[in-house]
C-alpha cells in the first residue's frame, strides 16, 4: 500500500525536513469557508491537511476547537460535508479525516472507508478508538487502502507504544503532552521524549502536534519530527477576522511563516 501521504513522508525525509501538516474542522467558518482557508494552507506551504469531522463530544479538543466544531455542527455539517470538503482538498494536498469512532460507526465502517477513498482520502486519524477495539478497523482499512493513524501521548508505556504503532499506517500521531489541542506558549518538553521513545519501536513517520502555534515552535519540533499539526493557531485567526476574506489570507501568511523552518540543522 501507498497512499500520496505515504509519498509526502518520502519526500520531505529525501529534502531533510519535517512535513507541515494543518487542521480546519469540516464547514468552519462555512463550508466553502473552510475549502477557501484550507486551499490557502496549501498554497502557503502546509504539505498535508487534516480534516475535521466536528463532533459534539470532542474529548481531546481544547475550547478553540470545540468553539469552531460547534460553528460547523451549527451549520448542519455531517458526513456529506466531510468528504466534499475531502474531495476538494485531496487534489491539492494528501488529505486525511480526523474522526472520532462514533460518526465512523454510525456511517457504517465499510461505507465510510469506501467513499472516504472516492473522495481521496489517504488515510483517518482515530483518537479514541483504542487498539483492543480495533479488530474490525484495521481489516477494514487494510482492505481499502487506507492508512491508519493513532494517537500516543507522554503517558503511553512502552509496552503499549510498540502495540500501536504496530497497528499504525501513514504516521504516528505523537501528542506533545497530556491534555487538550491549543495554542500554547512554548511546546512541552515531552515531546522530544516521546519521539525518542518511539523511534525505538518504530520506523514510522511521527508528527508532533498539540501546541504548535508559531514558527519558533514548528522550527523546534521539526529538529526531532517528522511532521508538524498545526490546528488551533489556524482557527483562531478565522475567529479573529472580521471577514472571511481577511481570515483565508492570515491562514495564507501563517502557513507561509510556519513553513520556512521546517528544514533539519
Amino acid at each position: 500500500m501507498s497512499t500520496p501521504l505515504d509519498e509526502l513522508f518520502v519526500r520531505v525525509r529525501s529534502e531533510n525536513r519535517a512535513a507541515l501538516i494543518g487542521y480546519l474542522p469540516a464547514g468552519f467558518p462555512t463550508q466553502e469557508g473552510c475549502i477557501a482557508a484550507l486551499t490557502a494552507m496549501v498554497e502557503g506551504g502546509v504539505d498535508a491537511v487534516e480534516i475535521g469531522y466536528p463532533y459534539s463530544d470532542p474529548v481531546m479538543d481544547g475550547p478553540v476547537i470545540q468553539a469552531a466544531a460547534d460553528t460547523s455542527l451549527r451549520n448542519g455539517t455531517g458526513a456529506q460535508e466531510v468528504m466534499a470538503t475531502l474531495a476538494a482538498i485531496s487534489k491539492v494536498a494528501p488529505s486525511v479525516v480526523m474522526t472520532y469512532w462514533n460518526p465512523i460507526e454510525r456511517y457504517g465502517v465499510e461505507n465510510f472507508l469506501k467513499d472516504l477513498k472516492a473522495n481521496g482520502g489517504s488515510g483517518v486519524i482515530t483518537p479514541d478508538l483504542t487498539i483492543e477495539e480495533s479488530e474490525l478497523w484495521i481489516a477494514s482499512s487494510n482492505s481499502h487502502d487506507t492508512n491508519r493513524i493513532y494517537v500516543v501521548a507522554p503517558s503511553t508505556s512502552d509496552d503499549r507504544l510498540r502495540k500501536v504503532t504496530e497497528a499504525t499506517s501513514g504516521f504516528v500521531y505523537a501528542a506533545s503532552l497530556m491534555g487538550v489541542t491549543g495554542t500554547r506558549t512554548s511546546v512541552s518538553s515531552s515531546a522530544q521524549s516521546l519521539v525518542s521513545k518511539l523511534r525505538t519501536v518504530t520506523n514510522l513517520p511521527i508528527a508532533v502536534g498539540l501546541g504548535v502555534s508559531t514558527p519558533d515552535q514548528a522550527r523546534e519540533v521539526a529538529q526531532y519530527a517528522d511532521g508538524v499539526i498545526v490546528g488551533s493557531a489556524f482557527i483562531r485567526l478565522l475567529q479573529e477576522s472580521s471577514t472571511l476574506a481577511e481570515g483565508v489570507e492570515k491562514v495564507r501568511e501563517l502557513a507561509q511563516d510556519l513553513s520556512k523552518g521546517l528544514s533539519r540543522a
